[in-house]
């Protein structure tokens, strides 16, 4: 395994590190399963924002022996209600969340807290104005239950602020071919050197839409504004190419790729043994050299969903459905314990959205492709 240093933090990272979001409400045998396999691997950074206790559970349980081996990343900000995830800017929620993290990751201390998913200039200000989420990480920091203090977003203005402000030891940031030539994405990076912040590529797949087999491909937006495009890939792009890619930008130290089982880790993990032309994306950069918006990267930024919709995974199954709508993803959709027909349209979900998608419209989108009846708030 390649390591790096996470800036002026001095931890040696591995260049792959694991994303852990595709683990939850899997088994915790499986959960163990994976981690278990990344760490002995090699990997010992992981992205942990999720605050399910089952989730945590799972998680304790699979580093429980290993904890001395690992870096793990907790996230100020991320909280649970009735078993989906939401962003809270609640110090006390915050507080609570974060010693639940502590206690059920049978831990004294995270690596890494990071202040988590902040996009807009009103909420980057509610962070780190003083009485808000800075203070309390700093605290914690001076208590010794973190490490490190970092910021995780998706526009290039707040993390450049971020990133500047002296005050931040790590950012998390999305990187990937689909953002190439998002405006001022490279200044960022170079900020992140000339101060010496750790840098964290999160989204290395974008979602998992690089990897489709479709040539024409909606790409989404991560960062900033612009046209919604259909871009062609010139060629199938593989999860070597997107790691590489991503650990080829100026001042990354690790990537986060979202595995759910041993296979996709070790499509991941094969980066490491890639030969240099397996390795070559630059002929795939030259295809995305404007990006778009309002596609949806499923990570479930717009919860909670007040009718119980796991919109991330509604929407995923949609854009693989328009592709071919297989027994296996109608059974999957039929599956879901609350369906796009439960939308009230009440518009929260897109307030929270930090890549402009239209939650509404492909709500409707799933009820028509997979037959649902509409319900009487939809037809108003």
């Amino acid at each position: 395994m390649e390591f790096r240093e996470l800036g002026r933090t001095g931890l040696d990272v591995s260049a792959i590190g694991l994303g852990t979001e595709y683990l939850i409400n899997l088994p915790c045998e499986h959960v163990i399963a994976v981690i278990r396999e990344a760490i002995a691997q090699g990997i010992n950074y992981f992205d942990l924002f999720f605050a399910q206790p089952e989730f945590r559970n799972n998680m304790g349980a699979a580093f429980k022996g290993y904890r001395d081996r690992v870096f793990l990343a907790a996230h100020l900000g991320a909280a649970d209600q009735d078993g989906q995830y939401t962003r809270t800017r609640s110090l006390k929620t915050c507080e609570y969340f974060f010693h639940d993290f502590l206690a059920r990751y049978d831990t004294d201390y995270a690596d890494i807290l990071f202040l988590h998913n902040s996009d807009g200039q009103k909420d980057y200000a509610t962070l780190m104005n003083p009485g808000g989420l800075l203070d309390m990480a700093l605290r914690f920091q001076q208590e010794g239950k973190a490490r490190f203090v970092g910021f995780s977003g998706h526009t290039v203005e707040t993390a450049v602020q971020a990133v500047e402000s002296g005050k931040i030891d790590v950012l998390m940031f999305s990187i990937n071919l689909a953002a190439n030539a998002v405006p001022g994405k490279k200044e960022l990076l170079k900020a992140c050197v000339a101060h010496h912040v750790g840098l964290v590529a999160m989204k290395p797949y974008a979602g998992g839409k690089l990897l489709s087999k479709e040539r024409t491909v909606h790409v989404e937006q991560t960062q900033m504004g612009g046209e919604a495009l259909k871009l062609k890939k010139s060629a199938p792009i593989t999860p070597v190419q997107c790691l590489s890619y991503a650990l080829a930008q100026v001042g990354v130290a690790t990537t986060v790729p979202g595995c759910g089982n041993l296979e996709q880790l070790a499509a991941a993990l094969a980066y490491q043994d890639a030969t240099e032309e397996e390795k070559d994306f630059s002929a795939i950069v030259t295809d995305f050299k404007q990006y778009v918006t309002g596609e949806c990267v499923y990570c479930n930024h717009c919860l909670p969903c007040p009718s119980k919709i796991d919109i991330g995974q509604t929407l995923r199954l949609l854009d693989m459905a328009r592709q071919n709508l297989t027994a296996e993803l109608r059974a999957a959709y039929n599956a879901l314990s609350a369906k796009a027909s439960a939308c009230t349209q009440c518009g929260a979900c897109e307030e929270r959205c930090p890549f402009g998608v239209d939650v509404i419209t492909k709500m409707q989108q799933a009820v028509e492709l997979f037959g649902e009846h509409k319900c009487s708030t939809m037809l108003n």
